[in-house]
């Protein structure tokens, strides 16, 4: 008796195995029972497998079977595109419509196993993605501007109107604020996220943000505008394309930013050397009982600016305009002003005159070049920072420079949406295998193995001195930045003095360099970076001398020597 009870159960777990080995692998064990085999049929059906049983069905099944998980993806997706409230949902919707039937995938699918719809679906999502990146041009905003102007307000102004930050948020923004009696900051805090930052009112570390308008996507990194984190803004203005300087137009704030010891010169100017083309003046808090929309006062804060910013290269007819806004109310962001509030300016509104401007050109076709500013953990090494030259995809073998560590991309995020190519202009995330996040630092450089960056220690660069009380010698020490590294540098020797009007080079060696002169000198870094003859490439030979907290000279790079 024992012995039969064994053998029915043997046979009970071999019919299930049976049954399994029906359900996985169709056809392998076609002479089962028949009622085996219409128990594989009802358990495989919902999956949408093909089974044995259904002969007159076989040959339909192969090329039903592929889209039916891409009808699934389609249809949820495009029910927003009626919806014309959700403009950016609808955008996505789109392309993701237009995207899923890939031939290549289609032959895929038919090839993949029964029933694992899972992979499929992991294998389809990045194409989508990296085709509706790739679709509108990137564009980086930096806003500029001495502290308290209105630059995180602005920010958070625009991303309110632009509907990426919900109602609900800044409701309840609006109310913390309240509670500690800083109603006026509460859009601030869209892109100042942490305590301190919300506490005093100041920007500490570059806000990171983005929105998108119909033929572009803007990333907006909000600048500190205090003298003690200027280190933070280069760092900002190192990404962007285009700079946003933010003045306050209220009686006697405007004063306090310009004047000397005011930020606002020094961050127009920090904004010329890190490469911006395009700069746009706004003239913030014209709707301060102050101010009160006055032409006069406009006027007045426009022609101090402008010759300083001439003197800095901007040049007025192209590179600069300047447009009253009020960041609180939001007027002049998104719509232009109304007539009744402001008569004279008939202008275009802040985002359509952004959204207007001329393509940059991008090199896409350099080797893949991209300084890093910043670096966490999260299950693996992500690295942070703006891709100057070049596309880098999944997969790709990639070098951390100055330390020549091979690296494998696992993942990549433009920003915060994941993507499977990343190209130049973009700001993104790459998680690497095969470094740990303390064996890398802001200024490294993350480059094609094939092309890498050059290193050096010792070069020669052509210095403007912009604003030093005392003369400059060998053996002089300041701080540089260059891209998205700071480090500590002497001046080794002075090669020639290069005369601003003609630029010709003197024949001897001067002893030493003071204020507004320009010299050619050799410079030694305290250790290795990563740097480029500027006229190769601008982004990585393009650098600033700080000491003392002041910003006292800028210069390119003209030869690396070792």
């Amino acid at each position: 008796m024992a012995q039969d009870s064994d053998s029915n159960e043997v046979a009970k777990k071999l019919s299930t195995l049976n049954v399994n080995a029906m359900e996985f692998v169709p056809g392998k064990f076609s002479p089962a029972p028949a009622a085996v085999q219409t128990a594989a049929a009802a358990t495989a059906a919902p999956s949408g497998t093909t089974t044995p049983t259904s002969t007159a069905a076989t040959p339909t099944p192969p090329s039903s079977s592929a889209p039916t998980p891409m009808e699934r993806d389609a249809d949820p997706v495009q029910m927003p595109e009626n919806n014309e409230s959700e403009p950016l949902d609808s955008w996505d919707a789109e392309e993701d419509s237009i995207l899923t039937p890939e031939d290549e995938e289609m032959e895929l699918d038919d090839v993949e196993a029964d029933g694992e719809t899972a992979p499929k679906v992991s294998k389809k999502k990045p194409p989508k993605v990296e085709e509706s990146r790739s679709k509108k041009e990137h564009v980086n905003v930096v806003f500029i501007g001495h502290v308290d102007a209105g630059k995180s307000t602005i920010g958070g102004q625009i991303m309110s109107l632009t509907g990426m930050v919900d109602k609900r948020t800044l409701e309840k923004y609006e109310r913390e604020a309240r509670e500690k009696s800083r109603e006026s900051w509460y859009l601030s805090w869209a892109l100042d996220t942490n305590q301190e930052e919300r506490d005093k009112g100041k920007t500490v570390e570059v806000g990171r943000a983005y929105f998108e308008t119909e033929k572009k996507h803007f990333t907006i990194l909000d600048a500190p505008g205090h003298k003690s984190f200027v280190p933070n803004m280069i760092g900002g203005a190192a990404q962007a394309d285009l700079a946003v300087l933010v003045i306050s137009a209220r009686k006697g704030e405007f004063e306090t930013g310009f004047d000397r010891g005011g930020q606002t010169r020094e961050h127009a100017m920090l904004a010329k050397t890190a490469g911006v083309k395009h700069l746009v003046v706004l003239v913030n808090k014209m709707d301060d009982p102050t101010v009160n929309w006055d032409l006069e006062r406009y006027n007045e804060c426009k022609d101090k600016i402008l010759p300083y910013l001439k003197k800095l290269g901007f040049n007025p007819l192209k590179d600069l305009t300047f447009m009253p806004v009020s960041g609180i109310t939001g007027q002049g962001l998104r719509e232009p002003i109304d007539a009744s509030t402001c008569p004279w300016y008939q202008g275009p509104a802040f985002i359509p005159f952004i959204d207007e401007l001329p393509s940059l050109n991008r090199k896409t076709d350099g080797p893949f070049i991209m300084p890093i500013v910043d670096k966490y953990k999260d299950m693996g090494t992500v690295l942070m920072g703006k891709v100057e030259s070049g596309v880098a995809k999944k997969g790709t073998n990639l070098l951390v420079m100055p330390n020549r560590t091979q690296v494998c991309v696992d993942q990549l995020w433009s920003d915060d949406e994941e993507v499977t190519s990343v190209g130049p202009g973009e700001n993104v995330k790459i998680k690497v295998k095969g470094i740990e996040e303390e064996d890398v630092s802001p200024g490294f450089v993350l480059c094609d193995a094939s092309n890498p960056i050059k290193t050096g220690k010792i070069f020669d660069a052509q210095v403007v001195i912009l604003e030093h009380k005392s003369i400059i010698c060998a053996g002089y020490s300041a701080v540089m930045h260059i891209h998205c590294a700071a480090e500590e540098i002497t001046v080794k020797a002075l090669i020639c003095l290069v005369d601003k009007k003609t630029g010709e080079k003197s024949k001897t060696r001067p002893r030493f360099v003071k204020q507004d002169q320009v010299a050619i000198m050799r410079i030694e870094c305290s250790g290795l970076i990563c740097l480029e003859q500027f006229k190769l490439f601008p982004q990585m030979g393009r650098f600033t001398l700080r000491d003392e907290n002041k910003t006292i000279a800028i210069g390119k790079v003209l030869k690396v020597v070792e």
